[in-house]
């Protein structure tokens, strides 16, 4: 605790020290290129997408980094107080830096919540904690587009000169996600109803499940703070064997152990489920390969869910 009161101190300081004489935000309306700061790959892959070469980007968290157990390095503070523009998923998936959010806002720091920019009544809302929402959106391709039109819009407003760049590169966006959104739909009909059973180590996958028609369970809540316990080990497992499920799938940013588990409860119930592979969560695959994009993330899930739940005993 004393830790993270001294990094959000050092935020303060830090953002006071580089904040220009005089009132107001810095006009960026006819700078060539913004100093842009994103929290997970998956923002920055969307603003890297729509920015192009008028963003200098980087991205705090990388391939495997869980945002809900994140936190910011006195190192990542500074780039944040340096940065023109800070974007974040919100809807508190990195929860552990809120208070430097909050900390960005009442000091008219540019900080960005991508979600901000979907309709809460297309949201999916906990149903322990009224008021908060999954913020998994990424899951149901047509909530990313809706993400993406809200960071160019924003980019376009405060970058006006770039802003042809922006929504040119939005359209050609718009265009790879209904396409990607499409191919789901796709191959998720080459399972039976009775198939799409999706089994993940935490419960990211709502938005997917009802996008494309799932039914989504998670050994974990919606964030991994609180880690399953033998009881939720035991429910999950008792299902999976029931209803004879083929099999369960790990997640990149979340340990194995988890899964493991219920896979020896249910053999020991008398059913054999395999772990049908791992899917990328909440982060991308690593820069440079398929996985590390968004479209490429999402078809290696898809194509590892299929094959998984395509298995027959």
């Amino acid at each position: 605790m004393s830790k993270q009161i001294t990094v959000v101190a050092l935020f303060t300081l830090l953002i006071s020290a580089c904040a220009p004489a005089g009132s107001g935000e810095k006009d960026l309306s006819s700078a060539p290129t913004l100093k842009v700061v994103a929290t997970t790959n998956m923002v920055a892959d969307l603003v890297r997408t729509i920015g192009g070469d008028h963003v200098d980007l980087v991205s705090l968290m990388g391939p495997g980094i869980d945002p809900h157990l994140y936190k910011a390095s006195e190192g990542d503070v500074a780039r944040m107080a340096g940065a023109d523009v800070i974007f974040y998923g919100g809807l508190h998936l990195e929860g552990k830096m809120v208070d430097i959010f909050e900390q960005m806002d009442s000091r008219g720091k540019r900080a960005v919540a991508v979600t901000d920019g979907i309709d809460r009544e297309k949201l999916i809302e906990s149903e322990v904690f009224g008021g908060h929402y999954d913020p998994h959106v990424w899951f149901d391709v047509t909530l990313w587009q809706d993400a993406a039109q809200y960071v160019t819009e924003y980019l376009s407003d405060i970058n006006s000169v770039n802003q042809a760049v922006y929504r040119s590169n939005l359209d050609t966006y718009l265009q790879a996600l209904s396409e990607t959104d499409t191919w789901v739909r796709t191959e998720v009909n080459t399972l039976d109803p009775g198939q799409r059973v999706l089994i993940t180590s935490h419960d990211a996958f709502g938005y997917f499940g009802r996008a494309y028609d799932f039914e989504v369970y998670g050994l974990q809540g919606i964030s991994t703070v609180a880690e399953a316990g033998t009881a939720d080990v035991q429910s999950l497992s008792t299902m999976v064997a029931e209803r004879r499920i083929p099999a369960m799938f790990v997640e990149s940013s979340v340990p194995r152990r988890g899964i493991e588990a219920v896979q020896q409860a249910v053999r020991a119930k008398g059913f054999d489920v395999t772990i049908g592979g791992s899917l990328f969560s909440d982060a991308l695959g690593v820069e440079g390969t398929p996985e590390g994009t968004y479209t490429g993330m999402i078809r290696h899930n898809v194509t590892t869910i299929i094959s998984g739940l395509s298995a027959t005993e």
